[in-house]
């Protein structure tokens, strides 16, 4: 079985918890990504998604002028580089989330999603199929 570290994305896209909202929502559509890793420095502080963005963000009036540090959800999850892929399904599947932050020692540097997972498994899943498309933004 392969490790995360095989599979995850790397570098993750990274933001300071004082980084204004709109700023974070301008790098997930420039970078036609769902989840930011936001740092304190290169100690992992969290992960904003879209949702959190709207959900948290959004529908709360949240100002876009604040910083995302204010969305993130209460603790993060994450595995290491040198965990195997079912170290990281069973966390995801323990915490209900579809991404996790990889990380050395106290360093970000990488995230893993429920797609790596999928591609690797089985690349003619449909869930491998739809995380491997062209996106159509």
């Amino acid at each position: 079985m392969p490790n995360v570290g095989e599979i995850m994305t790397s570098p993750p896209t990274t933001v300071t918890g004082d980084t204004q909202i709109a700023m974070v929502a301008k790098k997930m559509r420039d970078d036609d990504i769902g989840t930011v890793v936001v740092t304190d420095g290169d100690k992992l502080d969290g992960v904003v998604t879209d949702r959190d963005l709207v959900v948290r963000g959004l529908a709360e009036n949240a100002d876009p002028q604040g910083p995302v540090g204010d969305l993130i959800s209460g603790s993060t999850v994450s595995v290491t580089r040198n965990e195997d892929v079912a170290t990281a399904v069973t966390l995801m599947r323990e915490h209900a989330v579809r991404r996790l932050p990889v990380v050395d020692g106290s360093q970000v540097v990488g995230i893993v999603s429920i797609g790596d997972v999928a591609v690797q498994r089985d690349e003619r899943s449909a869930l491998a199929d739809i995380s491997a498309a062209t996106p159509n933004t």
